[in-house]
């Protein structure tokens, strides 16, 4: 029994003597350093401004997070409140998700808004083409055309594409109609139907 505990403590003494050692080379000049170039994270800078919650939901979007989306659109709505690009985001993100009831209640109470813009009629009117919603659908498209004043090339062709479904209601089932989603800003997204 004596031999197991001698040999116990020379353990603990070879590791309380690294541990020591260790401690001595990290508060010397060539130790663990802080510095920008080392292994760790730098740290918090909190006199910094934040990213915008909005921002990085449109970017989640564009990435495929949707689920990470809905969770920057939503810190984003406790920040600054529910406003039309919040809503719209919301209802992007929940659209790609395959959710379109949710999708349809978002994007219509984006709709309601004073500061609603042609994008979201458009995304509106993608997400009834999708619910088989095809004359309420082009309606909006109308509007979101009309809005627009005609100058976004995806609302015209969304439209046209809700146009020609509503004539060939004969025979749609062979069709790929790829509808588009339209980002306030520089980017847009395409809706492709499963196989």
């Amino acid at each position: 029994m004596l031999v197991a505990t001698d040999r116990i403590l020379t353990k603990l003494r070879r590791i309380c003597a690294g541990a020591f050692l260790f401690g001595l080379a990290a508060c010397g000049t060539g130790g663990i350093s802080t510095s920008d170039s080392g292994p760790y994270a730098p740290g918090v800078d909190r006199s910094k401004q934040a990213v915008d919650g909005v921002e990085v939901g449109h970017r989640l979007i564009a990435a495929g997070e949707y689920e990470l989306a809905i969770r920057a659109f939503n810190r984003a709505a406790l920040a600054n409140g529910l406003d039309a690009e919040i809503l719209s985001g919301l209802g992007t993100a929940n659209l790609e998700l395959g959710r379109l009831g949710q999708a349809e209640t978002l994007l219509r109470r984006a709709t309601a808004q004073d500061d609603a813009w042609p994008e979201i009629y458009n995304n509106l009117g993608v997400v009834l083409m999708e619910r088989g919603k095809t004359a309420e659908a082009q309606q909006i498209f109308r509007k979101a055309f009309a809005l627009d004043n005609g100058e976004s090339a995806l609302i015209r062709d969304n439209l046209r594409l809700a146009l020609a479904k509503s004539e060939n209601t004969v025979n749609t089932a062979g069709q790929n109609n790829n509808y588009k989603l339209v980002r306030r800003g520089s980017s847009d997204y395409l809706i492709r139907p499963t196989p």
